[in-house]
């Protein structure tokens, strides 16, 4: 039966025959929708829904253990929970800010900030407290804030709270090195993060979780601290800074021959575990042992003289003079702490002698000067491996001034850090060879297994009979009465060093205070040296802050301490104990006199210093002032020398001697400088 014709139809059935079309064709165009979101772009749209329901976390990796030389924990990590919030979804930070600071006993200003700071970022993460208690994660979890979300991280913990701080250093809350080994070797410690695919609800809370991929773990660092000289470095660090009411110190202890750092102290310092609030201003997180140069003053003596044994015809006994303690170069006039007519230069070096030591850095001349300087590794970084190191100043000869190698042969002119000093001392002690100084021992190799940290090719510096001449010299600034370094000395070890105190330079106003920099530097025992030790304490006044006076005492605690640990014997037999039990205390004013004076106001010229320090012989040594000779004959020195200079020195001077041992020249009765009895014979006493 065929249909009507639509004309033939009434009114009401061709509404009826339109609707029922368009019925059909919206029925068609469902179909076809349904059959593109359900066919056609199935992947396309589900992606697009998984993308709403699921969300990619990244799973912080635990970071690599930091270890002592012995094994001893300085840095580890474990799981912890963290709880952060979403700034973008609070509905009122200050209500937030109370709440949170109420439970997590945070300062509320801190977190309001904190909040503010990252909505304004449009930063959907925050951590407000890397490392709450459970009781506070439980209350914080009761809270069922949707903006609030506890994670689990990994936590950054330091057993030893302060200890070796500047060393092995922090991470902030996002678990990232900001100080210290932490920083230089973050991407070694940190590892590779994860990724974490999370399944939430219409409150983007998570209820399905499933390991996209796994978190790599950090590898491990052996540093070179052992945590025991640590301690005590520390220790007499702080007793140092406090006791001379000075700014701050450093302190550095080290292998001569390796450049391993045995110990690295700053004060002050601070609890690594402690988070830094923001828009807190830090503490003690200043390294200033590899960040701060400073100025060395007269520690640098130890520089010219070495340049001056291997450039010129200068020994220790060649007598310089030292003009009855003024100098006058132009307009400048530089005093030393006492009216020396001459002293032989081994006795510049002892009692620290400005002006003994301008003359022989004129003598060593500024090339030679500078290139020495540059061989002792001053100018430029060591390479230690911590952050920010400084490379400190030394000025290009062409920029020195006609009377800079006056200034640069008592340590101005030239800034040097703590480190570098280390590294200096080094090469005298361990036979003229430039090391460099590091802390850290091992790295862990693809494995486990331990990786000794590479190191450049020591290189020579001075020639091993200019090195034995200066450890000689130095000891005489711990052992010759007047010295001033007679504090530094450890009981039953043969002692060598070096003080140093210049004055503070004020950089706004150009010119020097009465604030002093106050070193030592020195090794023990002389003859085969086991550890180097510089002692910097900044910002110290008056006679008492001087070198010998706040510096030495520590270096005296901290290299005993070492020796002991690594189990050196002892050198120095019992009567040379005794001699030198009675003579550190005696004169304190004469014994602590190594201010290096400088003035940059009128710099004389170069005619100027020549005309002051006098034409130089045909042979190079500077005209001697005359000394008054006492008619009673005095016993020589032979502490230092060999049996054969003793014994020729002793027929040349008509002195009888009786010698007993083999090596150098220890002790001897009557001491050197001593009336000598008529027919008394010297006894000298030689130990290796």
């Amino acid at each position: 039966m065929e249909a009507p014709p639509l004309a033939s139809l009434s009114k009401s059935e061709k509404r009826l025959v339109i609707l029922g079309l368009a019925l059909c064709a919206w029925a068609l165009v469902i179909v076809l929708r349904l059959f593109e979101l359900q066919i056609v772009g199935h992947e396309r749209f589900l992606r697009m829904a998984e993308a709403q329901q699921e969300k990619l976390e990244q799973v912080q990796a635990p970071r690599g253990a930091i270890y002592d030389r012995n094994g001893h924990y300085l840095a580890i990590s474990s799981e912890i929970p963290i709880i952060c919030v979403n700034p973008l979804r609070i509905p009122d930070k200050e209500t937030a800010a109370g709440l949170l600071a109420g439970i997590l006993n945070l300062n509320r200003q801190d977190v309001l900030n904190d909040l503010l700071r990252a909505a304004i970022a449009h930063r959907g993460y925050l951590v407000v407290d890397p490392n709450p208690s459970e009781e506070q994660v439980d209350a914080v979890r009761k809270l069922n804030l949707d903006w609030i979300d506890i994670r689990k991280g990994s936590g950054r913990t330091y057993p030893n709270g302060q200890l070796a701080a500047h060393v092995v250093g922090n991470v902030d809350a996002e678990g990232h090195g900001v100080a210290g080994v932490e920083r230089k070797l973050n991407s070694f410690l940190s590892g590779t993060p994860g990724l974490l695919r999370v399944t939430t609800d219409v409150h983007r809370r998570g209820y399905n979780f499933e390991v996209e991929r796994a978190p790599s773990v950090g590898k491990n660092v052996t540093l070179t601290i052992d945590s025991r000289l640590q301690y005590v470095a520390e220790q007499s660090l702080s007793e140092a800074v406090r006791k001379n009411h000075a700014d701050r110190g450093s302190l550095i202890a080290m292998d001569p021959y390796t450049g391993e750092v045995l110990a690295l102290a700053n004060y002050p310092t601070y609890d690594p575990n402690e988070r830094l609030k923001a828009g807190k201003k830090p503490v003690g997180r200043e390294d200033f042992a590899v960040v701060a140069p400073f100025e060395p003053g007269s520690v640098f003596k130890v520089i010219t003289l070495s340049a001056a044994l291997e450039t010129t015809n200068l020994r220790p006994e060649s007598v310089i003079n030292c003009g009855n303690g003024i100098l006058r170069i132009g307009s400048r006039i530089i005093h030393d702490h006492k009216a020396y007519p001459a002293l032989p230069m081994q006795d510049v070096l002892a009692f620290s002698s400005n002006i003994g030591a301008i003359r022989i850095g004129m003598q060593v001349g500024n090339g030679r000067m500078y290139d020495y300087i540059k061989r002792f590794g001053f100018g430029h970084r060591t390479g230690i491996e911590l952050p920010a190191e400084a490379p400190g100043l030394v000025r290009p000869l062409s920029r020195w001034r006609p009377a800079s190698i006056g200034s640069v042969a008592m340590g101005h002119e030239i800034s040097v850090t703590s480190v570098q000093l280390a590294q200096a001392g080094a090469v005298i002690a361990n036979g003229g060879f430039l090391v460099r100084p590091h802390v850290v021992l091992y790295e862990e190799a693809p494995g486990g297994q331990k990786m000794k940290t590479p190191l450049p090719k020591p290189v020579r510096v001075l020639a091993p009979k200019a090195v034995i001449t200066m450890r000689q010299m130095m000891e005489r600034v711990v052992t010759t009465q007047g010295g001033t370094g007679r504090r530094a000395h450890i009981t039953g070890y043969s002692t060598a060093g070096k003080t140093g105190t210049a004055q503070i330079f004020d950089a706004e106003h150009h010119i020097y205070t009465h604030h002093y920099n106050a070193s030592f530097m020195g090794f023990a025992p002389v003859v085969n040296p086991s550890i180097v030790v510089v002692v910097t304490v900044a910002g110290t006044t008056g006679a008492a802050g001087y070198g010998g006076e706040a510096s030495a005492p520590a270096f005296k605690t901290t290299a005993g301490e070492a020796l002991r640990l690594l189990g050196v014997p002892r050198d120095l037999p019992a009567e040379l104990e005794e001699k030198q039990a009675n003579g550190p205390e005696k004169n304190d004013k004469e014994t602590e006199d190594d201010l290096s004076i400088a003035d940059l106001s009128d710099p004389p010229t170069l005619q100027d210093m020549q005309q002051a320090l006098g034409d130089p012989s045909e042979d190079g040594a500077v005209p001697v002032v005359a000394v008054n000779e006492v008619s009673t004959p005095k016993a020589p020195d032979f502490i230092g020398k060999t049996v054969k200079d003793v014994v020729e020195e002793a027929a040349e001077q008509g002195v009888t001697i009786e010698t007993k041992g083999r090596g150098l020249a220890r002790v001897q009765r009557p001491g050197p400088g001593e009336p000598l009895p008529p027919g008394e014979p010297v006894r000298v006493l030689f130990m290796r």
